[in-house]
């Protein structure tokens, strides 16, 4: 028996076109369990914590279908992840599309079986409010994580409208909360007008590292990786939460709150593939938002960087 045919695969463009086949993410079996799984890719179809222009709640069913484009082997880093992980679609949350609080308890309640499971979640955003009740969940198995967030913002507000539950405030909530680990937390890409210096010096004063855009403009970031790696260490839980909206809307305009200036693609993948050999607990890709994304381009993007965070977790045979 081969080992590929031990494993789940994706369905090929020459067994079924792809325009047909199953509406999962790569065309991958769909499971209603975790269990048997390294790692699964799960949909969280929810923004009603957007403060600007909605829409990713379209997120997981656009980034799927773009998916049908990927194959299973990475042709530049040489990762086999489907030779070597059991992977599958498990589908979406069924969050309350009229309750946040409500969806926050929903998102939880669902991830605390699959992360204690040993199953790795990659997550279809959705927006950024989403992460504090997955982080709630792998905190709860790990203890207190590493965070490498991409972003153009913070998501570090006390409160926006007085909520205190948004896609602008779950790091505040995390740090209260004691789910991550400040000195290991880096925060990359942030950018744009604030309200006041406090936007990143809050962060700071958690022991936070910021990159903003404007330090790595025109920059290879795999040196920035090495550092973060190094930070972090190999043996540390680690999260990572990438909002599209840290890439410039050059590239990725399909989302809630663009800001010029950010980070290329390029650059994007060498955040991702710089995670390699890092604990890697856990992933999420938000905030693409459809409605703006007529070409599918930014949904595109989403899913090969779903795709990439999937070829450097822990376990991946590269060849």
């Amino acid at each position: 028996m081969s080992i590929r045919s031990t494993f789940n695969q994706p369905l090929g463009g020459n067994e079924m076109p792809r325009f047909g086949g199953p509406a999962t993410m790569m065309r991958l079996p769909s499971a209603t369990t975790p269990d048997g799984l390294d790692a699964a890719f799960i949909g969280v179809p929810l923004d009603i914590g957007t403060s600007h222009r909605p829409g990713a709640r379209f997120g997981p069913r656009q980034i799927r279908a773009e998916s049908c484009l990927l194959r299973p082997y990475n042709m530049a880093t040489g990762a086999a992840p489907f030779d070597s992980l059991q992977v599958a679609d498990l589908g979406d949350v069924p969050i309350n599309t009229y309750h946040l609080p409500k969806s926050v308890e929903i998102i939880e309640r669902h991830y605390r079986p699959i992360v204690d499971s040993g199953c790795v979640p990659l997550t279809l955003g959705g927006d950024h409010t989403i992460v504090l009740p997955i982080l709630r969940a792998v905190a709860a198995r790990h203890g207190p994580v590493a965070l490498i967030h991409v972003d153009a913002h913070a998501d570090v507000n006390e409160h926006m409208f007085g909520e205190p539950l948004a896609h602008g405030t779950p790091f505040r909530r995390a740090v209260v909360e004691g789910l991550l680990q400040g000195n290991k937390v880096w925060q990359i890409g942030l950018r744009g007008t604030g309200y006041a210096a406090d936007d990143f010096d809050w962060p700071r004063r958690q022991r936070f590292t910021i990159v903003p855009a404007h330090e790595v403009w025109g920059q290879s970031l795999a040196p920035l990786m090495a550092r973060v790696r190094a930070a972090i260490g190999p043996d540390t839980p680690t999260y990572l939460s990438f909002d599209i909206d840290g890439i410039d809307p050059a590239y990725a305009g399909g989302t809630g709150t663009p800001e010029i200036g950010g980070l290329t693609v390029p650059q994007a993948l060498e955040i991702v593939r710089g995670c390699r050999g890092l604990k890697l607990v856990g992933c999420d890709l938000v905030e693409i938002a459809p409605p703006y994304d007529p070409s599918g381009n930014t949904a595109l993007l989403g899913a090969n960087l779903l795709y990439e965070m999937l070829c450097v977790l822990p376990g991946v045979r590269y060849r």
